[in-house]
């Protein structure tokens, strides 16, 4: 009997113990569930800093241009874009989407995921100008979009054809002067670069020109070049053909300076007292793209514009490299949108 109770005190500690050792077996595997879940949330969160620390782009970019193939905007694009190809190690894709004077292209670009890999590349006139010429509009020059960088300039240059008297800028506006509303001009459409730079031009003369909307500047030279109308401001490249053959007369440049590819031909200024009006192409993004994204395109569009060889590619086509910051090309917006809701309301610019 007095043993009993040690034997007692034996069992209880031996089950004391089993059950010790039982509890750890059957909490091995929560520990092990908790660390696997522990492990799966650390994986996660290191793809998820991964995928946000990779540099941009690691993929394609498309830059849509709002006009078709073979125009201004189009070249310096497809120039541009060659050698952000070669920075970037991803090809930049250039899409045309024309219509409604850059509308259509501008709407779409505005839709696309503020991302980076779409990026917008208009001219001047579908960000200032088109906002006025147009009774209504499927986009927002200053809502739906990040300013990034103006890419190039584009003076203008002011041709008659060959055999007419004039000979200089003062020609033309006296002539137009002594003839109210009787000489004619073309433009690449209602609303184009080249219809707005001869706008601007009368309405700071105070003249007036009847104005001949062609489908392009193609069709507008050939009519100048055959006499149908009398002037014409257009694109350097698109004109030089003609001037070098003897077809058209340049008469003067758009830039406040003279430009090396018209050696003698005198800026419209030095006539027209602060007269300025070179057009332009730049990049703009959606609006929401990252700010990191914006600066590296700023950044890598400047460094591609230091290259000699886009240079004088771009020199051959009457351009030229001018990569200011994001807040230089919003400035320089707001100032021009000025410019042309004034033009536009005076000169009674509109398409329906």
């Amino acid at each position: 009997m007095a043993e009993e109770p040690c034997r007692h005190r034996g069992r209880h500690r031996a089950r004391r113990g089993t059950g010790v050792r039982a509890g750890l077996v059957e909490s091995a595997p929560n520990t092990r569930r908790i660390g696997m879940r522990a492990l799966a949330f650390l994986f996660a969160a290191l793809v998820s800093f991964t995928a946000v620390a990779q540099p941009w782009p690691q993929k394609p970019v498309k830059f849509i241009v709002p006009f078709p193939p073979g125009g201004a905007t189009d070249i310096a694009a497809r120039l541009v874009g060659e050698q952000l190809t070669r920075i970037w190690g991803q090809s930049v894709i250039v899409e045309n989407r024309g219509g409604a004077g850059g509308g259509v292209g501008a709407a779409e670009a505005a839709r696309a995921a503020p991302d980076g890999y779409t990026l917008f590349f208009p001219s001047g006139s579908v960000m200032t100008a088109n906002q006025y010429v147009y009774a209504s509009l499927n986009y927002d020059p200053e809502k739906d979009f990040a300013p990034v960088t103006v890419v190039v300039s584009g003076p203008q240059v002011l041709v008659v054809q060959a055999s007419l008297p004039y000979r200089t800028v003062k020609d033309l506006l006296d002539a137009a002067r002594a003839q109210p509303g009787k000489l004619t001009f073309g433009s690449a459409g209602i609303g184009s670069q080249t219809h707005l730079a001869v706008e601007n031009l009368l309405y700071q003369a105070k003249l007036d020109a009847v104005h001949v909307p062609y489908k392009g500047e193609g069709p507008g030279l050939a009519s100048l070049v055959a006499g149908e109308i009398t002037f014409m401001m257009t694109n350097v490249a698109a004109a030089m053909v003609h001037i070098n053959s003897g077809r058209l007369r340049a008469l003067g440049v758009t830039s406040r300076d003279e430009i090396p590819q018209l050696p003698g031909v005198p800026p419209i200024g030095k006539t027209l007292k602060g007269f300025e009006n070179s057009g332009w192409f730049g990049i703009v993004a959606p609006s929401g793209t990252p700010k990191d994204v914006i600066a590296k395109v700023y950044r890598d569009t400047k460094k591609a514009l230091e290259d000699t060889h886009l240079k004088a590619r771009l020199y051959a086509q009457g351009l030229f490299p001018v990569a200011n910051t994001p807040q230089e090309m919003a400035k320089a917006m707001k100032e021009e949108t000025a410019l042309w809701r004034t033009v536009v309301r005076e000169r009674n610019i509109h398409v329906k």
